[in-house]
């Protein structure tokens, strides 16, 4: 099996990036696709309940904690260090179409800016120039253009150039 290809989302704060990925998924979904999302919170995140078991094994110190079920798995892994987009797909991700990230501006990825000049009067401004840009302005790149509402035309570039058939 082929390797999934990781595309990221990015943006300006409240530039749209999770609404957008919101309407991209179902449209990618529609059409026969695994599909997984990477958020990156910069802030540091905690999905353990106070009170509950998983809570109270990390609490007594684990290293991981994993929560199954019939229907889902969480993997709660303590880490000294930020794992790279690539190692989290490999450890994790193997079993998807496409993995669509919703920040990670500083990684190596293809990335698709979300720019509404109704928010910002500049767009992120990337070193290297986004593979495409969905906007309600026209933006002054090289990059592929799509409206905020060309859901079914994003997916299909997408499909076009990122999956692995």
């Amino acid at each position: 099996m082929n390797r999934p290809q990781i595309i990221s989302i990015v943006g300006k704060s409240n530039s749209g990036k999770t609404t957008l990925i919101e309407k991209l998924i179902p449209e990618i979904k529609k059409r026969g696709y695994k599909v997984a999302t990477i958020k990156h919170d910069v802030h540091g995140f905690d999905i353990d309940v106070p009170g509950k078991d998983s809570w109270k094994h990390a609490q007594a110190g684990v290293d991981s904690v994993v929560v199954s079920s019939a229907g889902k798995i969480a993997v709660i892994k303590k880490l000294e260090d930020e794992l790279s987009l690539d190692e989290i797909a490999e450890c994790y991700l193997n079993d998807v179409d496409i993995i669509i990230t919703e920040g990670f501006k500083k990684e190596d990825k293809p990335k698709i800016e979300v720019f509404r000049r109704t928010v910002h009067k500049a767009s992120l401004c990337l070193p290297k120039e986004p593979v495409a840009i969905v906007s309600d302005d026209d933006v002054d790149v090289k990059a592929r253009q799509f409206g905020l509402n060309e859901i079914g035309k994003l997916a299909d570039y997408i499909e076009e150039e990122f999956i692995v058939k």
